[in-house]
């Protein structure tokens, strides 16, 4: 009796853990979120952020990526954030170094927000920098509309 409720409690979490990473919305890593879009026929956005410290990112977080309007566009997306945090403790070594590879590569201005639109291949389709204390998140929604099928 014990090993059938273990055996049940395992298969349950298993169930539950794929659940999750099928649903979730960000993928952490670039070559990941290329081989997704690349079998999926997805356009891929790429998000550079400082989560805990750029406070036009917390805002474009709340009235843009928090949103409903933003999620119906994972049919067309694969969605990667770049997170620059000045807390370290947010990240783990390998992301952290990932990120600022990342950075390196794809915002050597150190523009923060940025949201790049990309192919399945890396090359850069078109680009959004900032975001306005106007709260307005239209423009964001207007560059993913521009390459949503």
């Amino acid at each position: 009796m014990k090993n059938i409720v273990l055996v049940f409690g395992f298969l349950s979490f298993i169930g539950f853990s794929q659940q999750n990473s099928k649903d979730q919305l960000w993928v952490q890593d670039f070559d990941t979120a290329k081989e997704i879009a690349k079998n999926d026929g997805k356009t891929i956005l790429m998000y550079f952020t400082g989560s805990d410290w750029c406070m036009p990112c917390i805002m474009l977080k709340e009235d843009f990526f928090s949103t409903e309007k933003f999620k119906n566009y994972k049919d067309s997306y694969v969605f990667i954030k770049v997170d620059i945090p000045r807390n370290t403790d947010l990240l783990t070594p390998q992301q952290k170094s990932h990120n600022y590879k990342l950075l390196e590569e794809y915002n050597d201005q150190k523009s923060f927000p940025l949201v790049k639109i990309m192919s399945y291949k890396g090359k850069i389709l078109d680009e959004l920098s900032g975001y306005s204390s106007l709260r307005d998140p239209r423009y964001h929604f207007e560059l993913l509309d521009k390459f949503s099928k």
